[in-house]
């Protein structure tokens, strides 16, 4: 008698395995950032939220293939913007290090870069992001349409406050950076305000 993968205890045993292992890094990264630890603090968060908002475009976009020619590109763009997630280490690494280059006085100017380049990166991240998710809303699937509008929602929330840090991070400098930053975020926003993510025809949003 044949028994299919998806029945197979070894196979269920490592499925298992592997959701507690996510649910542990989240679990993990949330008792950080509310714990004492001077990193990860808000950019991290940032970056949580532009990597969950690409997800969600990603659910959308898979269950939009029937009708949506273009749902496979856009779920696979999806996929690698959720690596932003990937940031979420990196912009703890870059406070640390520039804390640590404070104290001895090595490379300030490099480690002091670092902690607006990431930042901006998040902004890069969810503001494309954002786009998708309006992508999603006008075109995927009507009944995942509020899914699609709280993924925009989340990406533009991401993307002004890792704006927001660029911000802090340059204090009184002028940067182009920042212009972009701001812009990017700008941007983000009011593709919330676009005809297209107005209201939802799918009914209550899938929690």
């Amino acid at each position: 008698m044949s028994i299919c993968a998806s029945s197979s205890p070894g196979v269920s045993r490592s499925s298992a395995t592997t959701e507690e292992q996510a649910r542990r890094r989240l679990d993990y990264l949330l008792s950080k950032i509310a714990s004492k630890a001077p990193a990860p603090a808000s950019g991290s968060a940032a970056a949580a939220v532009a990597a969950t908002a690409a997800a969600l475009v990603q659910k959308v976009a898979l269950l939009s293939r029937k009708h949506w020619p273009e749902a496979d590109d856009i779920h696979r763009r999806a996929e690698e913007l959720r690596h932003s997630e990937e940031l979420i280490e990196r912009d703890s690494m870059a406070y640390l290090a520039y804390v640590e280059a404070v104290r001895s006085g090595a490379d300030v100017g490099a480690a002091e870069a670092a902690t607006v380049d990431i930042p901006l990166d998040i902004v890069k991240a969810a503001a494309e992001v954002a786009v998708l998710a309006e992508r999603s809303v006008s075109q995927g699937n009507p009944k995942l349409r509020a899914d699609a509008v709280v993924a925009g929602m989340l990406a533009s929330a991401a993307a002004d406050s890792a704006a927001f840090l660029v911000g802090v991070n340059l204090g009184e400098t002028d940067d182009a950076r920042l212009d972009e930053a701001q812009r990017l975020a700008r941007e983000a926003s009011a593709r919330l305000r676009s005809p297209g993510a107005r209201g939802s025809s799918g009914g209550p949003g899938r929690g």
